[in-house]
């Protein structure tokens, strides 16, 4: 229909260009109807450009709908009613293929703001950028995990770790790496993987950050239990029977003395060599089941009895019962807790062997040096989680063992015995925290509890 009447139309102005040119030619060779002809020749040029504008009005509403829909401005409306109705279904069709494409935009835009919801709530940091370093889209785990507020380039991230931004413009899709970095004193061991694409011709690289320290704390604990259980097993099972055998060989000797003793001397100093050997037998046995006993105990650790208390009363107790120690070395104790009232929810006989550990610890680095200092500090960092550091200005620990502290059995002291350290690890993890050490040799030591 709207080809018809536009068709009639064509054909009803060229009509009357027609009859207006001949009208004007008639009139023209009369000279009497000079003025008359140039009104006509005025009126002829009229209507040529009238039926040239008319013919291109189609061309004009086109490029206008292809303009909207490149620049996605889809707020255009066709209503130009003075061209007659036969242009009325043709703005029709345009304003809908406009409704379609601003529709399918609607969506587009609903679907993305979607995936970035389902992005925002993933526990797991997820982060996009371009070759060049530029982020282009991160989650709040991301900000979370770092404590950045914003992130616009991979090159922020420096101030988090030196070597992260490198790792992480360096990565190829598939790679995983694993890095190890401190945020506001916690000890975060990063598991990253790496995932590549292509989007509007530009190469991105989308990376997912997931803090497995926890897990991997879990499991060495799990298979350091597993192992000390298999050893004091078998251990036990096989000095029990020679401290046993020792104990009887030792009273028969002690009999034979008693009741029927040695004749000659010869005879006695034999009998006394072996009863010193047994002895010392019997003796290295009970020494080696204390030995085996006290490492049994890793594996017996109580569960926890949660209740709230205050982290100063903690503080107070432990600095109360190591105080002859404190004062015996001269060492000056600071402790500072922010706010004074502040509570932890935990079980006090345990968290109290965990700070009395680090105390003791803090003490034997610093005893036997001048203006000896130990700081306990306490205070919620800013993941909301409650951090207790002890602190010293000893001589600190060597870099090569820094990683072995927390091992069972492992001590650098002449008479440490190599537990309290992981049993404090142990009783943190029992209360889903974490326990982390810094050090740098002739700067001292920082131990930090999270809960």
């Amino acid at each position: 229909m709207v080809f018809k009447n536009f068709r009639i139309q064509i054909i009803v102005r060229v009509i009357l260009l027609a009859i207006t040119l001949v009208m004007v030619v008639v009139i023209f060779e009369n000279d009497a109807y000079f003025v008359s002809s140039i009104i006509l020749a005025a009126l002829f040029i009229l209507q040529l450009i009238s039926l040239i504008r008319f013919t291109e009005q189609t061309n004009h509403k086109l490029v206008k709908l292809f303009e909207s829909i490149r620049h996605t401005d889809f707020t255009t409306r066709f209503t130009d009613n003075e061209l007659g109705r036969s242009f009325n279904e043709l703005n029709k069709e345009f304003n809908l293929v406009i409704e379609a494409f601003n529709k399918n935009k609607t969506e587009k835009e609903e679907h993305f703001n979607y995936l970035l919801t389902v992005i925002q709530h993933v526990s797991i940091g997820i982060l996009v950028y371009k070759r060049d370093g530029s982020v282009d889209v991160y989650n709040n785990a991301v900000k979370k995990l770092f404590q950045l507020s914003t992130l616009r380039s991979i090159n922020d991230l420096k101030n988090v770790s030196p070597d992260l931004p490198e790792v992480l413009l360096n990565m190829r899709s598939g790679e995983k790496e694993l890095v190890k970095l401190y945020v506001d004193d916690e000890l975060i061991q990063l598991a990253i993987n790496a995932t590549q694409f292509k989007m509007r011709g530009e190469e991105f690289l989308l990376v997912s950050f997931q803090d497995i320290n926890p897990e991997l704390e879990q499991k060495e604990i799990e298979s350091w239990q597993k192992l000390i259980r298999v050893l004091t097993h078998e251990i036990m099972n096989s000095i029990t029977p020679i401290s046993s055998l020792a104990a009887t060989v030792s009273d028969i000797i002690e009999d034979t003395r008693k009741n029927n003793p040695p004749k000659r001397k010869e005879d006695a100093e034999t009998l006394d060599d072996v009863s010193n050997a047994i002895s010392t037998i019997e003796k290295r046995s009970k020494g080696l089941l204390n030995f085996v006993e006290i490492y049994r105990n890793l594996t017996r650790i109580p569960k926890p009895t949660f209740r709230y208390f205050e982290v100063k009363e903690m503080v107070d107790r432990a600095l109360e019962l190591l105080s002859k120690e404190i004062e015996t070395h001269k060492i000056k104790i600071k402790s500072k807790i922010l706010p004074s009232e502040l509570k932890i929810l935990a079980d006090p006989d345990l968290i109290d062997q965990v700070i009395i550990n680090l105390v003791l610890n803090a003490i034997d680095a610093v005893k036997d040096i001048e203006n000896a200092e130990i700081n306990i500090t306490a205070s919620i960092n800013l993941n909301n989680r409650v951090t207790i550091e002890v602190s010293d200005n000893g001589k600190g620990i060597k870099p090569d063992i820094l990683d072995k502290i927390f091992m069972p059995f492992f001590t650098s002291k002449k008479t440490g015995s190599g537990i309290g350290l992981s049993l404090s690890r142990q009783i943190m993890q029992m209360h889903k925290g974490s326990i982390s050490v810094r050090s740098k040799q002739g700067e001292g030591a920082a131990f930090t509890m999270i809960f």
